[in-house]
């Protein structure tokens, strides 16, 4: 029998600012408002896109000890990033790996002083937390937070928005997180988020969202964004969804993440391994991949959607790879994709074929991101 779908605390002002509402990870989610999903998406990279992200899994660590430096370093024997170095104030991309090294979740970490902030995906949010529980809750006590929202300031007028409800949004910088007062509610702010954009992640109570959504809506070039326009952002900004292009069947070094392996928990690091499928990540950090995920640019107007197969010829005989996500980029003025190819056609400029509704149409592999990024670092 199906669940009913949830609702975020800001479901009924996107009723009333025109949403269209969608389901999304059993949740009920604005997927454009009036404007359209290519307005908002240009809106956000011109000025600053305000975006529901409250169906996100939070989730605290704390050590029994009390020290949070216990609480990362149990952390660390479930993803291969070096937690133990985070400072207080900061925060860090992770993903959890499995036993054959693949990809479970993709996952934010942020040093809250004396506690660890996890923010994980909607539709492994439950799963996520009962892996963490069972594997730390010896040493540590970790807790699903829930009764609240999150939502994302996006755009290069975020800064100038947020700093107008409290000036210390403008000290911050690419992955700082702190606590900061917004329109007279307590807010746990990062300056992160997931477009390639500056801008910021805020999370507070569920009775308070509305509170600082329609603060920040009044601000001059905040406007409401969909599921839409985050998802054609998100892919021009050459950014992973979690079940399209990084999944339990892929690891982090075939997606291209293994920049968010440091160097201590590499082959030889301070603390190398640990983690679930350490052995075989560490094989492919050493000696490679036989398949790397890609960019790829497609000729004409035509988007190369999610699930097209590649090939290396034009006449189809020799596959080589697979489109994962793929649609118009309205910043770029055409069509992008990524997707997994094999290793020997992963190289910039690579021209291959996608198949297109019976046609072989040329893509050629592309660096990514499609958009360059506008962190304040």
């Amino acid at each position: 029998m199906n669940q009913p779908l949830l609702r975020t605390p800001l479901y009924d002002l996107h009723l009333e600012l025109g949403a269209r509402m969608v389901p999304f990870a059993g949740y009920e989610m604005p997927v454009q408002y009036p404007a359209g999903v290519m307005t908002e998406h240009l809106h956000t990279r011109a000025q600053a896109g305000l975006f529901d992200v409250s169906h996100m899994g939070q989730v605290r660590i704390r050590a029994q000890s009390r020290q949070v430096a216990d609480a990362a370093r149990a952390l660390e024997a479930l993803v291969p990033a070096d937690i133990v170095a985070l400072k207080p104030g900061r925060q860090r991309y992770a993903v959890f790996t499995t036993p054959d090294g693949g990809i479970s979740d993709d996952l934010m970490v942020a040093n809250m002083g004396e506690w660890l902030l996890l923010v994980v995906n909607a539709a492994c949010k439950q799963a996520d937390f009962a892996h963490v529980h069972k594997a730390l809750s010896q040493t540590c006590m970790v807790e699903m937070l829930e009764g609240r929202a999150l939502i994302a300031l996006q755009g290069p007028a975020a800064e100038a928005a947020l700093a107008s409800l409290n000036p210390g949004a403008a000290t911050m910088r690419f992955m700082d997180v702190a606590e900061l007062e917004l329109a007279g509610v307590s807010c746990i702010v990062s300056r992160s988020g997931y477009t390639g954009e500056d801008g910021y992640e805020i999370g507070m109570a569920d009775n308070d969202a509305v509170t600082v959504a329609r603060a920040l809506l009044a601000c001059p070039g905040v406007a409401p964004a969909g599921l839409g326009a985050r998802d054609s952002l998100r892919l021009e900004a050459g950014l992973c969804l979690y079940g399209a292009d990084i999944d339990l069947a892929t690891t982090p070094v075939e997606a291209a993440l293994e920049w968010s392996i440091q160097k201590s928990r590499r082959p030889g690091g301070a603390r190398a391994g640990g983690y679930p499928g350490a052995a075989i990540v560490a094989d492919q950090l050493t000696d490679g991949t036989t398949r790397r995920r890609v960019g790829l640019r497609a000729e004409g107007r035509a988007p190369v959607r999610g699930g097209t197969e590649l090939f290396a010829d034009e006449v189809g005989t020799t596959p080589v790879g697979r489109v994962t996500s793929g649609a118009f980029g309205p910043s770029v003025g055409g069509p992008v994709a990524m997707g997994y190819v094999a290793a020997d056609h992963a190289g910039t400029g690579t021209r291959l074929f996608a198949s297109v509704r019976g046609r072989l149409l040329p893509v050629q592999v592309s660096a990514l991101p499609f958009v360059a990024p506008t962190f304040k670092r």
